[in-house]
């Protein structure tokens, strides 16, 4: 189902392929998987945005006037944990590229029983110095993934651990790391089949994994206007160049917005105790 306020119009966009493109990319096939893109009902619901709230937003102003499309609190994280380009929690940063190697090797057939649907969860223990993070180990690994019938817990286990964990996590970080695959036993059915959802929803992974505060909003399915996207972005740019700019070891970054109104209500960073060169937080604000 797909729902909402936009300008663009059906004629314009031919929503219920995009949809059907999207199924088939994720590989959502065939009933057998949880769910057939070529023939399964897509219902669109979807008409102009609020008149009062396009006005308020970009009635008459120039685009650098745009105000928000709502209110609200975003943030941005950033760490220098374990490298200076990403400046991403590493057990997050593992969490996604274990799910990213999994769909590699789904989709060039190098796993060809696994399925589409999939999760996965990295436990990292830790030291702190003076608020820096150092990453020690992997303590523990979760995935659990969709998959062939034909295939045994069994080989499950052997198969992600051998081609995904030890090609994604390095070696020095596997020390007396637990692995748990597929605790639930069979995991044959999968998708909308077995588990309705709601794009969007997903805000913590979408995000830092738990490391850092969440306004609630989603990013999926917004445009600019919507600060729970675009400041989300931009203070995860903000908090990057704190960062590497070597103010500190660790940013948080919180701004809020009205409806309406162009600039942020206020602008709040936390360093975690982190702060160089002897600045202040107000000064780094």
């Amino acid at each position: 189902m797909l729902l909402g306020e936009t300008s663009v119009t059906a004629e314009q966009v031919n929503f219920e392929q995009i949809a059907r493109d999207v199924c088939r990319q994720v590989g959502y096939t065939g009933e057998d998987i949880g769910l057939d893109c070529a023939n399964c009902q897509v219902i669109t619901n979807i008409h102009a945005q609020d008149a009062n709230i396009a006005a308020s937003v970009h009635g008459n102003k120039d685009e650098s006037e745009f105000g928000a499309g709502d209110q609200g609190l975003m943030f941005g994280y950033a760490t220098n944990e374990w490298d200076t380009e990403t400046l991403h929690p590493y057990s997050h940063y593992l969490a996604n590229k274990l799910g990213e190697e999994m769909a590699i090797r789904r989709k060039n057939g190098a796993i060809p029983w696994l399925r589409p649907d999939c999760k996965t969860q990295v436990i990292v223990e830790y030291r702190q110095d003076a608020g820096k993070l150092v990453p020690l180990r992997v303590y523990n690994i979760l995935i659990s993934t969709q998959h062939d019938p034909s295939v045994t817990n069994e080989e499950i286990k052997s198969v992600l651990t051998e081609q995904v964990i030890k090609t994604v996590i390095p070696e020095n970080m596997l020390r007396d790391t637990i692995i748990v695959i597929n605790p639930s036993g069979k995991f044959d059915v999968g998708g909308p089949a077995a588990d309705a959802g709601l794009t969007g929803r997903k805000i913590i992974v979408d995000t830092y994994g738990g490391w850092a505060a969440h306004g609630g909003g989603a990013f999926s399915g917004k445009d600019p206007t919507k600060v729970d996207r675009s400041a989300a972005y931009y203070a995860r740019y903000v908090a990057k160049s704190l960062v590497a700019a070597g103010l500190c070891d660790r940013a948080l970054l919180q701004v809020s917005y009205a409806i309406g109104l162009a600039d942020p209500l206020s602008i709040h960073v936390d360093t975690y105790g982190s702060a160089k060169g002897g600045r202040s937080e107000a000064q780094i604000v």
